[in-house]
């Protein structure tokens, strides 16, 4: 390994994993998400290229740590502990429903209800709402689109007098 790698991979996994602490507590804790979200995913992504540097230079210690019990029982709980976190996600009733903040929730059930549920919302009335789409009031965004080949989100926006 190249001295100046040789020499520098242990101090940079320190500084990385240093930011990656203080952006991760303050992630959790919801405090200046705006800073610190790409700086705990992009610097996370750089601390791999360091790790596998310093596992590189200290691979024979390494490997000894592998043949004790501690590596072992600390591995199979990093593991679980992640594990904490896929299974109730992957097993849920909703194991296929489309993730993310509760905003695209809120949307997705509107473009799902029927023109006279939702136009209102849109400011308009269902036989309105109807009227400007040529579809029926029974019918929803979703299906609109999906017999169109258009997205709900265009069709919103249509309703809503909002450039496309």
């Amino acid at each position: 390994m190249p001295a100046i790698l040789n020499r520098y991979a242990t101090p940079l996994i320190t500084g990385l994993f240093l930011v990656s602490l203080i952006s991760g507590i303050a992630l959790f804790f919801h405090w200046g998400s705006a800073w610190f979200h790409g700086m705990h995913e992009w610097l996370s992504m750089v601390l791999i290229v360091p790790f596998v540097l310093h596992i590189w230079k200290n691979w024979r210690p390494m490997t000894t740590y592998f043949k004790r019990a501690p590596m072992g029982l600390a591995l199979a709980l990093s593991v679980v502990a992640a594990l904490a976190f896929v299974l109730p996600a992957a097993t849920s009733s909703q194991s296929g429903a489309r993730g993310g903040p509760p905003q695209f929730a809120i949307a997705q059930a509107l473009f799902d209800a029927p023109l006279s549920e939702a136009a209102p919302v849109l400011g308009l009335s269902g036989t309105d709402a109807a009227a400007k789409l040529d579809a029926d009031v029974t019918q929803s965004l979703t299906e609109i689109a999906a017999a169109r080949e258009s997205s709900a989100a265009t069709l919103a926006q249509q309703l809503m007098g909002q450039p496309q």
